[in-house]
């Protein structure tokens, strides 16, 4: 379904026409309360020429903000303050400025003893829920001893403010006097304030930063500060990430001071252990019968991020006995210090000094234990993942020397969501406080909270370079909790913000230059069973600066070319990938205002990788569904062969022999066909965006221990009794995978005992039926084998046997190595 609110502004005629053509929703009347402008300008959270970095093409890439309404605010940005006089009773003053339009209201922070303070904070009071007519802002006093004094005030008539429009330049701040208005009369106070007040839309630069009216009624901290912040849209950035690849050769020299013997020394057993901030690998234990010398040759991969803040720990340990180690030294590696290598080559190994560490009997002069030789570099021909391969969202190596020109530009207005379920309650009524989160490549976006609404209106718009179509953009909502008197009562309980939903849209599915405007349902698991929290209205368009070099990507390969030559092993890109969604938990979690862990984790897919009854069952009805097509099919030669319609089986006859007659039609018309089919496919082609299918995924029909079983956490916080089920399914799920698979390979195991001799029998039997065929063909020509073998595959079922043929009975007698299996 179309969302209501779409607005169009500045579309060209063509485009316009276009969106007529394809059913597009009309443009809604804006009321003119307020002065309304042309609207075109920047992305919000960047998308202009300086974020692509893409120079002169003969398209432009920027984006004209023309998939969401232009939604307007009055702004008013509150600079500093001068010539603040000081109170008579308390002696200084604790200026704040309190900004009033109707019944909103915001104030900065108070500066103490201060009478020049400086602000520098933006306000924003939407169009849509303010009928003012006039703006006033006031000068306070915090310590003031009347609530209600003030130093003085400033107002403005909203029919005069100026109107901005990007790109033009900032409205320049000015001095007003304030007045006084007391004992019935107005007095001008040598008192002023640097103010700006401009009428703008949500494109202009000051939106992220402004505090927002609609949430007025957010608290998170002391004066509100922190809760303004937590709803602020904002824009964020991946770290870059490398792999860090250390090969651990040797060592030399190791002095083992513990163990002195030379009967225990034969039976001490060192390995060595790296450790790059969280994660920790350990090579393989080395015996250590030469004490001059300890070879190992392992190679350790780490994810890390950039700037390097945490170095790579060396420690090597000396064991003698089990739960007896001893540290016999180590070395402090900057990861600054390792060369970064682009391409696949040798790297130039290094020798590092250990130092003494931990032991108490080592003399304190001691500074030498020993050295290790190493071979380490960060490799920046890989792309570092940090999301699951199927949704990947962006396949370039990590260094940018490598990078392929941009092939598109993704833009998508964010512009609201309709029926949202009440997440929390407060004041005894249910409430939602939601925003929006979409990722793609590097660079992640949120959307403002909208505060205690469940038909939140956002029209924000955004804009991605695209380096390939065969990527995923990922966007889900979350209802705030952070915010709001209800959530305070919490104490010091930690808080997360809820899920609400999740979609996903594979680019690769998009036509080029179309806008998709659609709303997706938003499905979750839930404890309680599969909850839908409403639709995410997104407005969606694809554009590609060339359509050749788009086509000419579907022949290259998905990934960079490292990820071939030399590959790492898939347990071992499991473990990196949740090393990476760690690492980028963390990092963006360090904003401001944070991009909390849950988010992140949940953006990610974190437990994609953990075990579920719910993805089992999916996965297993995906491969019925898919194998459907080939049984049908199958039964359909089957009718034919046993003549059940025979007006059908007649033409197949009819076709089967011209084709023996002339073989060289086979191939065209096998390739005309699937030509034909495509084209008859065409009209029912998807429309728009696949949503979130709970049918698919078997969320409907689960139950709700299967749901508990997937929500619960790892390692299980569940009793003994409940494990114990849950085993027992468990064990009944894996024996029929056990089973299907188990047949799977007696099939393919008969296939090649044809010819192993297991059965001499059946092999001889074989053998010389071999011979039999290659004369038979050698001396026949192939058309007329192939005439002979369809005719009698298509022959009347008068002629037929039910019987199993002799060939299928030949295929089951044969062995395979089950036989030999416990």
């Amino acid at each position: 379904m179309a969302y209501p609110y779409v607005f169009h502004a500045q579309a060209p005629p063509a485009r316009a026409e276009e969106h007529k053509s394809k059913g597009a929703m009309p443009q809604p009347q804006v009321r003119p309360q307020w002065p309304v402008g042309s609207g075109a300008g920047r992305g919000c959270g960047g998308g202009g020429a300086g974020w692509m970095g893409l120079g002169s093409r003969e398209r432009p890439l920027a984006s004209a903000y023309d998939l969401v309404e232009q939604m307007h605010y009055l702004y008013v940005r509150v600079v500093k303050a001068r010539g603040i006089p000081v109170g008579a009773v308390t002696g200084g003053c604790n200026p704040y400025v309190e900004v009033r339009l109707g019944n909103y209201r915001g104030t900065t922070p108070h500066h103490d003893r201060k009478s020049s303070p400086e602000w520098n904070q933006v306000f924003a009071f939407s169009r849509e829920r303010v009928q003012a007519t006039a703006l006033e802002v006031f000068v306070r006093d915090r310590d003031a001893v009347a609530r209600d004094d003030y130093v003085g005030r400033v107002a403005f008539d909203i029919s005069e403010v100026p109107l901005r429009v990007p790109p033009d330049s900032p409205l320049a701040p000015q001095w007003y006097r304030l007045e006084s208005v007391r004992h019935g009369g107005k007095m001008v106070l040598p008192t002023e304030v640097m103010l700006a007040v401009w009428v703008g839309t949500q494109a202009d630069e000051a939106f992220g930063d402004a505090w927002h009216a609609d949430a007025a009624s957010a608290r998170g901290g002391a004066d509100g500060v922190a809760a303004v912040q937590s709803a602020r849209s904002k824009v964020y950035v991946t770290p870059k990430l490398w792999y860090l690849r250390i090969n651990v050769l040797e060592a030399q020299d190791v002095v083992t001071g513990g163990f002195v013997g030379d009967k225990v020394r034969q039976h001490v057993e060192v390995f060595a252990k790296v450790q790059v901030g969280g994660m920790m690998l350990r090579t393989k234990p080395c015996a250590m019968r030469n004490p001059t010398s300890l070879a190992w040759n392992e190679e350790l991969v780490f994810v890390v991020a950039e700037p390097f803040e945490d170095p790579a720990v060396l420690i090597v340990e000396a064991r003698a006995h089990p739960g007896k180690d001893e540290i016999v030294g180590r070395a402090v590696l900057p990861l600054t210090i390792f060369e970064k290598r682009l391409e696949r080559g040798a790297v130039h190994s290094q020798w590092f000094s250990l130092e003494p560490f931990g032991h108490p009997l080592r003399r304190p002069e001691a500074t030498f234990a020993g050295r290790v030789h190493l071979r380490a570099c960060l490799e920046g021909a890989y792309h570092v993942m940090d999301e699951p391969t199927m949704y990947v969202s962006d396949t370039r190596p990590t260094a940018r020397q490598l990078w392929r020109p941009p092939v598109g530009v993704l833009e998508v207005g964010v512009l609201g969501a309709q029926g949202l379920t009440p997440m929390k309650t407060a004041d005894g009524r249910g409430t939602t406080d939601a925003y929006c989160v979409a990722k793609y490549g590097q660079k992640w976006v949120r959307t403002r909270t909208v505060v205690d609404s469940c038909s939140p209106r956002w029209n924000e718009q955004y804009t991605w370079e695209v380096y390939d179509p065969c990527t995923v953009l990922t966007l889900a909502m979350f209802d705030n909790c952070h915010l709001g008197k209800a959530n305070a009562a919490a104490g010091n309980a930690v808080l997360r913000d809820q899920v609400m939903g999740k979609v996903r849209i594979r680019l690769s599915t998009l036509e080029m230059d179309k806008v998709y405007t659609n709303a997706h349902h938003l499905v979750v698991l839930h404890p309680s069973g599969v909850r839908k929290n409403g639709e995410l209205c997104l407005a969606v368009r694809l554009t590609s600066v060339s359509l050749a070099s788009v086509m000419c990507l579907y022949g290259k390969p998905l990934l960079p070319k490292m990820h071939y030559v030399q590959p790492f092993a898939i347990p071992q890109l499991d473990a990196l990938r949740r090393q990476a969604m760690s690492i980028v938990a963390a990092r963006l979690s360090r904003a401001e205002p944070p991009l909390r862990r849950e988010v992140v984790e949940y953006m990610l897919d974190a437990g994609s990788h953990l075990w579920s009854m719910r993805r089992s069952k999916a996965n297993f009805f995906r491969v019925t569904a898919l194998l459907s097509g080939a049984a049908s099919t199958a039964r359909w030669l089957v009718d034919v062969c046993h003549w059940r319609n025979p007006v059908t089986t007649v033409l197949v006859h009819l076709l089967f022999v011209t084709l023996m007659c002339f073989p060289e039609l086979i191939l065209p018309t096998m390739f005309l066909y699937m030509a034909l089919a495509g084209l008859w496919n065409y009209r029912r082609r998807p429309r728009r965006p696949a949503s979130m299918d709970a049918r698919l995924s078997c969320a409907e029909a689960t139950h709700l221990d299967e749901i508990d079983e997937e929500l619960d956490t790892f390692p299980t916080s569940k009793p003994n009794d409940v494990v114990r089920l849950r085993y027992d399914r468990l064990r009944s799920v894996a024996g029929r995978i056990q089973t299907v698979v188990g047949d799977v390979a007696t099939q393919g195991e008969r296939v090649r005992s044809l010819l192993a001799w297991r059965d001499p029998r059946a092999t001889a039997l074989f053998t010389a039926l071999c011979l039999v065929a290659a004369v038979t063909l050698y001396v026949t020509p192939l058309r007329v084998v192939a005439l002979v073998a369809g005719l009698y595959a298509l022959r009347h079922p008068r002629f037929r046997s039910r019987m199993p043929s002799a060939a299928g009975n030949f295929f089951k007698r044969l062995p395979s190595r089950a036989d030999t299996m416990l």
